[in-house]
C-alpha cells in the first residue's frame, strides 16, 4: 500500500517507520525543513529506543522517505494519515486542531482519486465530521473516506506497541475504507491482533477514555500511597495485592510524583472540556486532573522536609528530568514543578538525565552534570525523579561518600528502604511508612 504520514513527530515518525517495516511504501511529510534534513541524514528528532535503526533500515530499502512537500506522493496515496500535534489550547484546555485543519486542507488540494484520510492524532469527538466538511469545501468533487485510527503508543516502548498491539481501533462511516485499513494492518493478523471496527465517533472517544482511565489509575494509587504513609502500610504491597486481581491488573499502579508526558495531561483536560460542552461532565476525570496537578507541586515539599536543614544554599542533586525513562520528553514532567519550587526556596541544584537535553534550556539556573555520581558530589540531598535503569543500582556507599549529607529522596520507590537506611542514609520514599 502507498501511505503518506503528515507529521514526522513522535506518532507520525514511529507509525510511518513501522508501516514501512510492514512492507508498505511510506512518505513522511513535515513542514519543518530542519527536521526533514536531519531525518534524511539519519538523525532522529526524538529519542525512542530502536527508532534510528528502524528508520535507517527502511530508508535503505526504499520503503521510507521524508519530504516537506510531495504532491506526487499525496496524489497517489491509498491512505493519508494525519499525525500532527493537538496540544491543549491556551485559555480553555480544548485540543488545538489548527494543525489538523491545515493538514486536511493540504490533502484536499493534492489528493487524487479515492483516498482514505486517517486521523492518527488524538482528536475530540466529532473531529472526523469537521475533516469531512473541510475536504468537501476544498475539493467539492473529491472522493474521500475519513477514518479514525487512534494510537496507543507508550513512549519508550512505542515500536513494540505498534508491532504487537493489544488492539487496533478503526472508526469509519464509509465501508469502502474497511478493506484498505484491513490491508494496511494485515501484517498484524499473524499475531491475531484484535482489530475493532467501530463508528468514527466511537473510535475518537475510545482514545480519550483509555488515557483518562489510566490517568485515574495512576492518581488513585498515588492517593492510596499518601494514605499508606499515614496508616503505616506499604503502597507497593497494596498495589501488588490489588493488581493480582484480574479485574484490576498490575499496570499503572506504581506510586510516584504524578503523571506527565505528551498524552495524559492534555487528553484528560480535553475530555473534561468536551464533556462540559456536551453537558455530560466527567467528575472523576476532573478530580484526577486537579489531584495530579496538586501532587506534582507538592513533591518539592517532600524534598525540603527530608533535607533536615535550611533550604537556603542547600545543594540538591536531581536524578532524572524526563517524565518517564527511555524518552527525552519533558512535557508536563514532574521536574517542571519540582525544580522551580526548590530554586524558589533558595536551594542550589545540580541535575542529570541521560536524554532530556532540552532541560538545559529550560533551567539555566541549574548546573548540569555528566552522570549520577557527579550529581551526588557535595549534595545535601539526592532526589530520584525519573526511574532510569542506570539509577536503579547505584553504588550507594560511593554515593554516601560523595555527598555532604546522606539524604536520599526516592520519588519512584526504586530502592528497598531497609537496605538504604542500613547504609546510613536518611531515606524518604512514596507510600512506605
Amino acid at each position: 500500500m502507498r501511505v503518506v504520514m503528515i507529521g514526522a513527530g513522535y506518532v507520525g515518525l514511529v507509525s510511518g517507520a513501522c508501516f514501512a517495516d510492514f512492507g508498505h511504501t511510506v512518505t513522511c511529510l513535515d513542514k519543518d525543513p530542519g527536521k526533514i534534513d536531519r531525518l534524511r541524514a539519519g538523525v532522529m528528532p526524538i529519542f525512542e529506543p530502536g527508532l534510528d535503526d528502524l528508520v535507517k533500515r527502511n530508508v535503505e530499502a526504499g520503503r521510507l522517505s521524508f519530504a516537506c512537500d510531495d504532491p506526487g506522493a499525496l496524489g497517489e496515496a491509498d491512505a493519508v494519515f494525519i499525525a500532527v500535534g493537538t496540544p491543549s489550547r491556551r485559555g480553555d484546555g480544548h485540543a488545538d486542531l489548527s494543525f489538523v485543519h491545515a493538514a486536511t486542507e493540504e490533502i484536499g488540494r493534492q489528493a487524487r482519486g479515492f483516498t482514505v484520510v486517517v486521523t492518527k492524532s488524538t482528536v475530540p469527538v466529532g473531529t472526523g465530521d469537521e475533516i469531512e466538511a473541510i475536504l468537501r469545501r476544498v475539493r467539492p468533487n473529491g472522493d474521500f473516506a475519513v477514518v479514525s485510527n487512534p494510537e496507543f503508543l507508550r513512549e519508550g516502548a512505542a515500536i513494540d506497541d505498534f508491532k504487537r498491539p493489544d488492539r487496533v481501533v478503526v472508526g469509519l462511516e464509509d465501508e469502502r475504507a474497511r478493506p484498505i485499513m484491513s490491508e494496511i494492518y494485515r501484517p498484524l493478523f499473524l499475531n491475531e491482533t484484535p482489530i475493532l471496527f467501530t463508528s468514527r465517533r466511537t473510535a475518537e472517544l475510545t482514545k480519550y477514555a483509555a488515557n483518562a482511565f489510566l490517568a485515574m489509575k495512576v492518581t488513585f494509587i498515588n492517593e492510596i500511597a499518601d494514605l499508606c504513609e499515614k496508616a503505616g502500610a506499604d503502597v507497593q504491597q497494596v498495589a501488588r495485592g490489588i493488581g493480582l486481581d484480574n479485574r484490576i491488573g498490575p499496570k499503572f499502579l506504581n506510586a510516584g510524583p504524578g503523571y506527565g508526558g505528551s498524552c495524559f495531561p492534555k487528553d484528560t483536560l480535553a475530555l473534561v472540556r468536551t464533556a462540559r460542552d456536551l453537558a455530560s461532565p466527567v467528575r472523576l476525570v476532573e478530580t484526577t486532573v486537579a489531584v495530579n496537578e496538586a501532587r506534582k507541586k507538592a513533591m518539592a515539599e517532600r524534598v525540603l522536609a527530608a533535607l533536615g536543614r535550611s533550604p537556603e544554599g542547600a545543594v540538591i542533586g536531581v536524578l532524572g528530568l524526563a517524565f518517564k525513562p527511555n524518552t527525552d520528553d519533558m512535557r508536563d514532567a514532574p521536574a517542571l514543578d519540582i525544580i522551580p519550587s526548590l530554586l524558589g526556596a533558595g536551594c542550589r541544584l545540580r541535575a542529570y538525565d541521560p536524554e532530556a537535553h532540552e532541560a538545559r534550556g529550560l533551567f539555566p539556573e541549574v548546573a548540569f552534570a555528566e552522570g549520577p555520581y557527579e550529581v551526588a558530589a557535595g549534595a545535601d540531598a539526592l532526589v530520584i525523579v525519573t526511574e532510569w535503569d542506570q539509577f536503579r543500582a547505584l553504588d550507594l556507599d560511593r554515593v554516601k561518600g560523595l555527598m555532604r549529607a546522606p539524604v536520599l529522596v526516592d520519588l519512584r520507590n526504586i530502592y528497598p528502604p531497609d537496605d538504604v537506611r542500613r547504609r546510613g542514609f536518611t531515606y524518604s520514599s512514596i507510600g512506605r511508612a
